[in-house]
C-alpha cells in the first residue's frame, strides 16, 4: 500500500472535467473519454482505452443507476489512475441497472495492476454518487471549472 491513498482530487484533472457534452449514444460517451485521455497523454491510445472500455461494458453495464454511469478499465503500461467526469447534455441510454438514462458520467482507467486502489476508488465514487443532492449540484453546473471545483470540493 503507497502512503498516498487514491483520491477522487488527485486523480481528476481540471482538462478532463467536461461539462454538458454532447453525445448521443454509450459509444459516443466511450469514444468521447478515450478521445479526451489522449489529447492529455499522447502515449495513450484512445483506439486501446476505448476498445477496453467497451470490453468492460460488455461484461455488465456500468450505469448504477438515477442517471450514473462510472465506465472504467484496466490498461497496460499507465503508472498512474486516470478519471475522467463529464456532464451530458442531454441523458442516453446506457443499460443501466434501473433502466434510467444516464446523464452524469466518472470514467476510471486504472493501470493493469492496480487491484484494491481501483476497488476503492469505485467505492469512493459510488459512495458520493449515492449522494442525490450532491449528483443535483454536478448537473447543475455551466462550466467545466465550477464542475471541477464541486467535484473535488467535496471530497
Amino acid at each position: 500500500m503507497s502512503d498516498t491513498s487514491l483520491t477522487i482530487d488527485n486523480i481528476l484533472a481540471p482538462e478532463l472535467t467536461l461539462c454538458r457534452v454532447p453525445a448521443s449514444s454509450k459509444k459516443r460517451v466511450l469514444e468521447t473519454i478515450a478521445e479526451h485521455i489522449h489529447h492529455q497523454d499522447e502515449i495513450l491510445s484512445d483506439t486501446e482505452i476505448f476498445s477496453n472500455l467497451v470490453s468492460r461494458e460488455r461484461l455488465g453495464s456500468t450505469g448504477i443507476g438515477q442517471g450514473i454511469a462510472i465506465p472504467h478499465c484496466r490498461l497496460e503500461g499507465l503508472d498512474r489512475v486516470i478519471g475522467v467526469l463529464m456532464t451530458l447534455e442531454e441523458s442516453i441510454d446506457f443499460d443501466a441497472i434501473d433502466n434510467q438514462p444516464v446523464d452524469l458520467v466518472f470514467a476510471l482507467i486504472v493501470p493493469k495492476e492496480a487491484t484494491s486502489e481501483h476497488l476503492e476508488l469505485l467505492s469512493q465514487l459510488a459512495e458520493k454518487f449515492n449522494d442525490n443532492g450532491f449528483c443535483e449540484q454536478l448537473r447543475q453546473c455551466q462550466d467545466a471549472a465550477s464542475l471541477y471545483q464541486r467535484m473535488t470540493a467535496a471530497s
